[in-house]
């Protein structure tokens, strides 16, 4: 069998969770970068796998390393992005990452003027799989008023005053607590500050709450300017845990101090793998002359793969890029060029082999929920 090969950078969590998927198709092979050889021992060994010690912030040694490689797959922190992206673009090789920083993204597109292969920025859950239903559900419209964006990585079980446990990266968390918002509001492009914008609902019986966060929303603000009224990315939390942080962010002035605040969160929060990963997105509009609400919501809980128990947020994270990866290979999305999440139809990401652990008819995977707001 002839394999796709694909350049993975990053053999954390995520990372690996990327390789697992892959190489259990059996028709890749990967090229996993890492600076530590330790990260990289931890993988299994297996024909379809060469791991790779090198640091990625060196692009002329990165670049000379990705030919032969279908695409370069980056799950490295965001601060990371444009080395990478600019080693992928010398290679020639497509580009993919899972960035929700807004200037990383800006970069991308940039370089993706000039690229001779496709690079599409966002590929996880949020952004990402969020924009694709979004947009999904506003082309049933005939015109939109609202559409609101939630996404939440939560522990099952609760233990401490934030109500969280470290599920994802520690410093894409900070960085979207942090950094300013994209937002519509009265139909203009905005930026509102994170952190902000405190709302409540509740979701199959448990309460939740809702804020502004950085990065989720991705380019659908720029897609849907001049169609929209309104439209907004909020993160979910248990209740109480937005005041938490506004007290360490803001009046303890951690924000300035990331470094510090990251030490104190890996230290003192424990990371977990039994986590469920909430999705809930509501457009309302004129359907046929009326006014109409639509609401997407779904929870996806960790599960075993292949005898291993693995976090919901690790699947949907690695699943959703590893979708958009699969589609690339398959001629399904431009070979060329910026790309952008939305782009990408709903049913041809969910009947994806990958995409299919975001499927609500699958019970293993996930389940829809009536919605009380």
């Amino acid at each position: 069998m002839k394999h796709t090969r694909v350049a993975v950078m990053g053999a954390g969590k995520i990372g690996a969770m990327i390789v697992k998927l892959l190489l259990a198709e059996k028709d890749y092979s990967v090229r996993v970068f890492d600076g530590d050889q330790t990260q990289l021992e931890l993988m299994p060994d297996s024909d379809q796998l060469e791991k790779i010690c090198l640091d990625a912030t060196d692009e002329n040694k990165l670049s000379l390393a990705l030919p032969g490689c279908f695409a370069v797959v980056s799950a490295m922190p965001f601060y990371m992005t444009r080395q990478i992206c600019r080693a992928a673009m010398l290679a020639g090789v497509h580009y993919l990452d899972l960035t929700e920083d807004v200037a990383s993204t800006a970069f991308v597109k940039s370089l993706a003027a000039k690229s001779s292969a496709a690079m599409i920025p966002q590929c996880g859950l949020a952004p990402g799989f969020i924009s694709i239903v979004a947009n999904d559900l506003a082309d049933s419209f005939q015109t939109l008023d609202t559409i609101r964006m939630c996404v939440g990585a939560l522990p099952q079980y609760p233990s401490n005053s934030l109500n969280y446990n470290l599920t994802w990266s520690t410093d894409g968390v900070i960085n979207e607590y942090c950094e300013p918002c994209v937002a519509v509001k009265n139909g203009a492009l905005i930026l509102v500050p994170a952190l902000e914008h405190l709302e409540h609902f509740s979701l199959d019986g448990i309460s939740y709450e809702s804020f502004n966060t950085s990065g989720g929303l991705g380019t659908l603000g720029e897609t849907l300017a001049g169609r929209v009224k309104n439209l907004s990315y909020q993160t979910i939390r248990y209740p109480g845990h937005r005041d938490i942080m506004k007290t360490l962010l803001q009046d303890l002035q951690l924000s300035d101090h990331r470094q510090l605040l990251k030490e104190v969160f890996e230290n003192a929060l424990p990371a977990t793998l039994q986590d469920v990963v909430l999705i809930f997105v509501t457009v309302s509009g004129e359907k046929n002359s009326h006014l109409f609400q639509q609401t997407y919501a779904s929870k996806i809980y960790s599960q075993e793969i292949n005898g291993v128990f693995h976090s919901a947020i690790q699947i949907t994270t690695a699943a959703s890029i590893c979708a958009v990866l699969d589609l690339l290979k398959n001629n399904l999305l431009p070979q060329k060029g910026f790309v952008r999440q939305e782009d990408i139809p709903l049913k041809t990401f969910l009947d994806n082999r990958f995409g299919q652990y975001y499927r609500t008819d699958n019970g293993m995977q996930s389940k829809t929920v009536q919605v009380a707001a």
